[in-house]
């Protein structure tokens, strides 16, 4: 394990001209943070955050988004002079003509000699930032195949399997490459999302952007970090992004349990998958995504009881009232503490609990979702009673003998642990 100290506490933040970053900085040492990941769209942004952050004795790492355009990174120019950099689906729609779930959503192709150049040159104009202490790398991905289960409403959409129009990395550059590497084109296939080898490439595609950045964030002497999905084999299967290959300093992965199983235990499974599939070199922290609520304490006590290094949080700004920040920062100061005196160490003998039946919290959540529908009468079951299994979503039926109420309860194993649950009455 990487033993060099870094800051335990962390969030992410945006920035730009207008930003009051001293008030900021002032706010984060109130709550015990000690370090930030901002996004800024110059250099000479970063220098003028650095000057200020460095008060308050806050480190800054670039907080950099590399493989989705950004409209600082004048987007619209590029979708106009190089309209072929862009990402390509299975129905070989361009990204640069196609929505996908949103706007912003404008990923390169990571198999062009062009868009890594562009991406390390970007990267290589922080890396000269006097006092800039790393760079975190974030969007390091293809286009979500498959959306974490509580955003399938919002965006009206159901992806208990892989579909086409989502299904990114169809670019020709990236055909041509597998086919003189596998001497065959994936599209030609019944069905692309069943190849593991088609699978892995696209993934390596991405590594191997990852690790020329980190190549490059190396020889400035600055620290190397990045903010992926939660656990390697998650992402694998949802973005394509096999982060415990990267040549890591740091990883922050983005833990945001609400986006899937809404319960801690979801915390806790995916720092044990993390410890066990990270590089031994990389040292791990936790990214959350949280709320003004005392309960966030619970959520950090997950991650750290179960081999995570320190805490990101997203964001500074959500923890408004007095009362939660100080109960944040007399969290972050007892951590630090038991740091200094022991460290935090690796678990033993705990493993990942893959059975929904036996987390409590998620069984407690599905009974709410149950009650919405039976108007809040008490719920009388029957056994569940598995009816579909599609590897990766299993379905149960389940009857309340008081309502007379059939449900459908989906759950959903992407990389292996259990990362989302559906309600639906039948």
């Amino acid at each position: 394990m990487n033993t060099k100290q870094y800051p335990m506490f962390w969030t992410w933040m945006g920035y730009d001209p207008s930003t009051d970053f001293d008030a900021a900085c002032a706010r984060m040492r109130e709550t015990g943070i000690d370090g930030v990941q901002l996004n800024a769209a110059t250099p000479e942004d970063y220098r003028k955050a650095v000057a200020i952050a460095r008060n308050y004795g806050i480190e800054v790492y670039a907080w950099v988004v590399t493989m989705n355009v950004e409209k600082s990174q004048g987007v619209d120019k590029l979708l106009v002079e190089h309209h072929d950099w862009f990402s390509v689906n299975r129905l070989g729609q361009s990204i640069a003509e196609t929505k996908a779930y949103v706007d912003y959503y404008k990923f390169l192709c990571p198999a062009l000699p062009e868009t890594r150049t562009f991406i390390k040159q970007r990267v290589q104009a922080f890396c000269e930032v006097d006092g800039l202490n790393g760079i975190s790398i974030d969007y390091h991905r293809f286009v979500d195949v498959i959306l974490p289960t509580t955003l399938w409403p919002k965006y009206d959409v159901v992806q208990d399997r892989e579909y086409p129009q989502w299904d990114y990395g169809y670019h020709p550059a990236m055909i041509a490459a597998f086919k003189e590497r596998h001497g065959y084109d994936p599209r030609e296939q019944e069905d692309p999302s069943c190849d593991e080898t088609w699978l892995n490439f696209r993934c390596e595609q991405i590594t191997e952007v990852a690790n020329e950045i980190a190549e490059l964030v190396h020889s400035y002497g600055k620290v190397m970090a990045a903010s992926p999905f939660p656990t390697p084999k998650m992402s694998r299967a949802m973005v394509r992004q096999d982060w415990g290959k990267w040549n890591l300093d740091i990883v922050f992965p983005m833990v945001y349990h609400d986006f899937y199983t809404e319960d801690a235990s979801f915390i806790a499974d995916c720092t044990l998958e993390n410890l066990r599939d990270k590089k031994p070199e990389t040292t791990l922290y936790c990214g959350l995504m949280i709320k003004d609520t005392l309960a966030v304490t619970e959520f950090m006590d997950a991650a750290l009881n179960n081999g995570a290094q320190g805490i990101s949080i997203f964001t500074i700004d959500s923890i408004r009232s007095p009362e939660v920040r100080a109960a944040f920062r007399a969290y972050a100061d007892a951590a630090r503490a038991r740091r200094a005196a022991s460290g935090y160490q690796t678990p033993l003998n705990k493993s990942v609990v893959v059975d929904p039946f036996a987390k409590e919290g998620v069984m407690r959540l599905i009974h709410e979702k149950m009650r919405e529908y039976t108007k809040g009468t008490e719920l009388h079951l029957s056994e569940y009673r598995l009816c579909k299994d599609f590897g990766v979503a299993k379905h149960y039926e389940v009857s309340d003998t008081n309502s007379g109420i059939r449900f459908d309860i989906a759950f959903y194993f992407y990389g292996g642990i259990l990362s989302g649950w559906i309600v639906r009455k039948l």
